[in-house]
């Protein structure tokens, strides 16, 4: 993104947007263990995806 009114301004702003992913498998998960997982609090942009 160009930060000058100037068409052919050399300087500018380079924005990148990052995805960190990590998986956790728990075997034997026992229905307290899902209802806790549903009730963890987390920070904003953090989210939590459960699949049986």
């Amino acid at each position: 993104v160009v930060k000058s009114p100037h068409v052919y301004k050399t300087g500018g702003e380079t924005f990148e947007m990052r995805v960190h992913k990590r998986l956790i498998d728990i075997t034997n998960a026992t229905p307290k263990t899902i209802d806790n997982l549903h009730n963890l609090s987390l920070p904003a942009g953090v989210d939590v995806e459960i699949r049986m």
